[in-house]
């Protein structure tokens, strides 16, 4: 056997958005976990460029969300264009006004690049980091860990791994994992961040679309201002060909967006970053493979009408890393079959969004579905619910659990960091078990719309694992999940 080099409880494979909140969240669970990425930094471009509802309040509890708001803005009025003609406006996006239970209601508009600049920064915040220019080019895995090869010849030796480490994921092939799916749209796509001189004539108000552009359709988004103040559009163009060979050069971008919109070449002052794909929809056909799982892209593959799969992602890692955590701390191993039992139908669910947006014939506006608050996991294993029968609109077991401020007390806060929440909303806090309270913090409140009355047991990523109108079986159920008594 290859001498190893390194040791670790958890190896994350790629650093893009998944691999760096599954990496974040583990090291504020004071997890030992290392992150390597084969590029030498992080991702340069604005992809996936939307955070959905709740993807933010993700962020929160991880304590960024101020930064990833600070860094972007709300989404732009939609602007059709006519040839040279500016036509109707109308919003893409279905606008609501917070409220308590949902305080982050709309998408924000932010560039991937700089929502992994504050991922990263926490990262390091935690005192982790990431390795990068470390290639993965071997894995294997016995009944006690997984050894992983890495271009430069060393090694290393966990636990557990997690692939994030994209479409085209290394990891997923060794494992020998299929994906099921299919091409959304033959026709290829160039997705470019192009800053634009200053007499351009395009307003960054607005979303620019050029729908019957000659060669295919072409949008033009403002992105929030740049560090440095310049003026970046991100560039999305369809080819009405299905044979065409994208120009990705700063040359093939200049002269695309000359021939199709009313920007000339010299209005670009610089290509920044520059991809073209055919948009597809695919599914893993496992989440886990032994000690290894899927995750983000290495595990669906999105097309981006409805701005999916970054958030998707960012919420599979949400969902593993607590598990992660706690197997690793003595809980029984069955908890992370948990994982791919709730994570498939999510990602399956979020696939099918995608691609029935992309292939409609009338323009989709963004909201409800997309916001992702309505997920959850009512038929999951984890999920007890106690009560008898329940309204239609009744908060159930495996719901998200929503904000509010009961009692003066913010549910969100209450709720914030690594640790389960026992909720007793209406309840007589005197009647609750004494509990670890490191492990669970215990909450009362009064009555309050969104609960109703009862006893709510919040999982570390915000949603009730189990439900009751007494405590009664709430502490053989954190057993089973490896949570003992104080």
């Amino acid at each position: 056997m290859t001498d190893v080099a390194t040791m670790t409880d958890v190896l994350i494979v790629g650093a893009g958005p998944t691999g760096l909140v599954l990496a974040a969240d583990l090291a504020r669970r004071g997890v030992d976990a290392l992150l390597v990425e084969r590029a030498d930094g992080l991702f340069p471009g604005s992809r996936g460029k939307g955070l959905q509802p709740r993807t933010q309040e993700v962020l929160y509890d991880l304590g960024v969300l101020d930064a990833v708001r600070a860094a972007g803005t709300e989404y732009p009025t939609m602007r059709i264009w006519e040839g040279d003609a500016p036509g109707q406006e109308w919003d893409m996006m279905e606008r609501s006004e917070p409220s308590e239970q949902v305080p982050f209601p709309n998408g924000w508009l932010i560039p991937q690049a700089r929502t992994q600049e504050v991922l990263y920064a926490r990262l390091r915040e935690l005192g982790g980091g990431v390795r990068f220019g470390a290639a993965l080019t071997d894995l294997a895995q016995d009944p006690a860990g997984v050894t992983a090869t890495l271009a430069d010849g060393s090694t290393v030796r966990a636990r557990y791994a997690v692939a994030a480490d994209g479409g085209r994921s290394t990891v997923r092939a060794a494992l020998g994992i299929g994906m099921t799916g299919e091409t959304v749209d033959a026709k290829p796509m160039l997705v470019a961040d192009v800053r634009i001189t200053d007499d351009a004539p395009v307003p960054d108000t607005h979303w620019h679309v050029w729908p019957k552009a000659a060669e295919g359709t072409v949008a033009f988004c403002p992105l929030p201002s740049a560090p440095d103040g310049g003026r970046v559009f991100q560039l999305a163009a369809q080819y009405a060909d299905e044979s065409a060979l994208p120009d990705t050069s700063p040359a093939g971008v200049a002269k695309l967006l000359a021939a199709r919109t009313v920007l000339a070449e010299e209005h670009v002052a610089e290509v920044l970053w520059a991809s073209d794909f055919r948009a597809r929809a695919a599914l893993a056909d496992r989440f886990r493979s032994g000690r290894v799982f899927l995750a983000g892209d290495a595990a669906h593959i999105h097309s981006p009408a409805g701005g999916q799969g970054l958030n998707t992602s960012v919420q599979d890692a949400y969902n593993l890393s607590w598990k992660l955590a706690a197997v690793l701390a003595g809980a029984p191993e069955s908890l992370l079959d948990t994982y791919e039992e709730e994570r498939i139908p999510v990602a399956a669910g979020i696939l099918g969004v995608s691609t029935r947006i992309h292939r409609s014939k009338t323009p989709v506006r963004r909201g409800g579905e997309l916001r992702q608050l309505g997920i959850g996991y009512r038929e999951s294993a984890l999920t007890v619910e106690t009560r008898g029968e329940l309204s239609e609109d009744a908060l159930r077991a495996g719901d998200r659990a929503p904000d509010g401020r009961p009692g003066g007390i913010r549910l969100f806060d209450a709720f914030r960091g690594p640790h389960w929440t026992l909720l007793a909303v209406g309840v007589d806090g005197a009647a609750l078990p004494q509990l670890d309270s490191e492990s669970v913090r215990t909450v009362t409140v009064p009555a309050y719309e969104a609960y109703g009355t009862g006893v709510f047991l919040v999982r570390p990523d915000g949603y009730v694992g189990w439900a009751g109108d007494a405590a009664e079986g709430v502490v053989e159920y954190l057993a089973g999940v490896g949570v003992g008594k104080g």
